[in-house]
């Protein structure tokens, strides 16, 4: 039993470790119903769609193992419903409540010797420059609802205020059983990106490859992204995937938040290795760590493709034969303004170039949705 806003990635990756899969999930995509069974509700309820109700779907249907993807991790009594009855396979609701309250993992991390962003629950003094903070809910996930603060601008109890920083955002994916943890690999993140239809500090794909082809400045990048999954692993207790978002400056990742479950960019590490994700997650909650690091060669790139006007979906059934298509919708599906229409992959042999091949597939969809035409090409 898989549940989440969108379940297709990690439902494919334990249907490919030969596991029967039902997943709940709020869209219902037609490839994802080529790997599993689903509980859905349609886009166009997707503002219906609530963890909990999600579990309270999830109560009658079969599956003897629970996972979730997000945003289950801001509602630990979500996954508690959700696990009833199962074994749950990823962080219980006691270790949630901890990881995610950003005050507590930015003063343990302090603590320990890491470089952090400011983190607080008040207004800063007035002497700070002005767009110098973010105002984050406590309970989002992919960028959503953050925006640059403005003084005298209402501060709800829901929010905090974090640093603005300078630099590449990036994610660090990794394996932990409780105790230990083993760096599977790093991501660039894209962010608000005009081209694919996002904006503000929306999340909307991922780069993955070696560390040097996608930032800059690399120096302590990977030694201080092992530091960070093994403190914590040990500080916070976290098992199976997880990953920590960060922003790299002068060649060093400083954490922002962190995903204590299966992440977007993670599929990338499946599809550049041909492994099950899923049967890495289930072994390390089992106490298992792999053994060696995944090292893909060349970068490879997906990209949430975001409708930049309100479009009514031709006949998506061709698509759903291509490789580089995923999250495909269903034929006469109306997606509005804002919402992800589909995600686009790519391989190549640096960064920039894996980055405009995206785009170019991008422009690919948007000719054929906004057109009213029937694939994608």
């Amino acid at each position: 039993m898989i549940a989440g806003i969108s379940t297709r990635a990690l439902a494919a990756s334990a249907a490919r470790a030969g596991y029967g899969v039902t997943a709940v999930d709020a869209f219902g995509d037609m490839d994802l119903r080529r790997t599993a069974e689903v509980v859905a509700k349609r886009r166009d309820e997707r503002a219906q769609f609530t963890p909990m109700s999600a579990s309270i779907a999830a109560d009658e249907a079969p599956g003897g193992l629970a996972c979730y993807t997000s945003n289950f991790e801001n509602y630990p009594a979500a996954v508690e419903r959700l696990a009833r009855g199962r074994t749950l396979l990823g962080n219980p609701a006691s270790v949630l409540t901890r990881v995610r309250d950003p005050l507590l993992l930015m003063h343990t991390l302090a603590q320990l010797g890491f470089e952090i962003p400011k983190t607080q629950s008040s207004a800063p003094p007035e002497r700070n420059a002005p767009g110098s903070w973010l105002l984050k809910p406590r309970h989002s996930g992919g960028g959503h609802g953050t925006r640059v603060w403005r003084r005298n601008q209402p501060f709800p109890r829901t929010h905090y205020l974090q640093q603005r920083l300078a630099g590449v955002p990036g994610s660090i994916l990794l394996a932990a059983n409780g105790h230990q943890a083993v760096l599977l690999g790093v991501s660039r993140q894209l962010v608000g990106d005009a081209r694919l239809g996002a904006g503000g500090f929306r999340y909307c794909g991922s780069l993955l490859g070696p560390p040097a082809s996608l930032f800059p400045d690399q120096s302590q990048l990977t030694e201080v992204a092992e530091g960070l999954a093994s403190a914590l692993a040990r500080e916070f207790m976290i098992r199976g995937l997880n990953g920590i978002d960060f922003i790299a400056t002068g060649g060093v990742p400083r954490p922002i938040e962190v995903n204590p479950r299966y992440s977007a960019s993670m599929e990338l590490l499946e599809r550049a290795e041909a492994l099950s994700l899923f049967q890495i997650h289930e072994q390390a909650c089992s106490g298992a760590l792999p053994t060696v690091r995944i090292a893909s060669e060349g970068v490879h790139g997906k990209a949430i493709v975001f409708a930049r006007k309100t479009v009514v979906m031709g006949d998506t059934r061709g698509w759903l034969d291509d490789p580089t298509l995923a999250d495909i919708p269903h034929p006469r599906e109306k997606i509005r303004r804002g919402h992800p229409i589909c995600t686009v992959f790519a391989t190549d042999r640096d960064a920039d170039s894996c980055y405009e091949r995206l785009v170019r597939r991008a422009a690919a969809v948007y000719r054929i949705t906004e057109s009213g035409g029937r694939s994608a090409a």
